[in-house]
């Protein structure tokens, strides 16, 4: 049986420590997408890479293929986001996002409503207190990998994450170094997604993930 760390006790205790949770998609809730891009094959593969893109993202949305996109759906490395999502995200950690607008047609023309945007969490930090975390790390020997050659973090059974907050800063948002499609967020970022009723965002606390993957 694993024991439980005393620093996870320890900052679950102090309100006055800032908390942080794994920020993705809500796959819990869903179904059939009715939405899909049209020139995925121009999507850079890097950290980044949004704003390098040679042709803006072309997505078509048809209500009969299933529901429409929510505040934030993936799609591939990115997240497909609402104008609402990016205010929200602008106000907290403007320098944590990269945006791209997206073009959105309907089988009968062009998209009425709000605006859509191709977003990418481009801050990457190296905060994981590898000390306190249990976790492996290695370097990469698969070719078939873009990070081949390089370290990267492997988590196995029950997970608790410990990062170091002299590392993280002012940041609200990252990538994790080693582990980049993973991104964290603190509370005060995801306290004002749900003040603004965002929809499809599901926040895991890093102290009590269990199985990450």
């Amino acid at each position: 049986m694993s024991q439980k760390n005393p620093k996870s006790s320890t900052r679950r205790s102090n309100p006055d420590q800032r908390k942080f949770y794994h920020i993705t998609f809500d796959y819990l809730r869903g179904g059939s997408l009715g939405f899909h891009m049209e020139n995925e094959g121009v999507l850079p593969d890097e950290v980044g890479g949004l704003t390098g893109m040679i042709e803006p993202p072309r997505f078509m949305f048809k209500k009969s293929l299933g529901r429409m996109p929510r505040d934030l759906e993936i799609y591939r490395r990115y997240w497909l986001i609402s104008d609402r999502a990016k205010l929200v995200f602008e106000s907290i950690d403007p320098e944590g996002f990269s945006f791209v607008p997206c073009t959105v047609r309907t089988p009968r023309g062009a998209w009425e409503g709000s605006p859509y945007w191709l977003c990418d969490v481009v801050r990457v930090l190296d905060a994981l207190d590898e000390s306190k975390t249990r976790v492996k790390s290695s370097i990469r020997d698969d070719r078939r990998y873009e990070d081949f050659g390089r370290k990267v973090y492997e988590f196995t059974g029950e997970t608790e994450l410990i990062f170091r907050e002299e590392v993280i800063g002012n940041a609200h948002i990252f990538r994790m170094a080693y582990y980049d499609s993973r991104i964290i967020c603190d509370g005060e970022l995801k306290d004002a997604c749900k003040s603004a009723g965002l929809k499809g965002l599901l926040f895991r606390d890093v102290l009590t993930l269990g199985h990450f993957f």
